[in-house]
């Protein structure tokens, strides 16, 4: 079960649209920054197909300028 945070930068004026894009995806939660016109975007899938499916979707979106991965977490890692 990978669960994920990234920053998503919007390209410039789509912040709102790409808000909407993101949070409509399955197993996403999108929340604005507060100082600047980036998202926060939590990504929970039930496996590893799922997550890498997931990450192309993403990475299609045209209103999207820039993603980055912040932290990461898979359940098998606490053992």
């Amino acid at each position: 079960m990978p669960i994920k945070s990234y920053l998503a930068y919007p390209k410039e004026g789509w912040g709102e649209l790409l808000a909407e894009k993101l949070a409509a995806l399955p197993g996403c939660s999108v929340e604005p920054a507060e100082n600047r016109e980036l998202l926060i975007l939590i990504t929970d899938t039930p496996e590893e197909a799922s997550d890498q499916a997931l990450e192309q979707r993403l990475l299609a979106i045209p209103e999207l300028d820039g993603l980055a991965l912040v932290a990461a977490y898979a359940e098998e890692e606490i053992g």
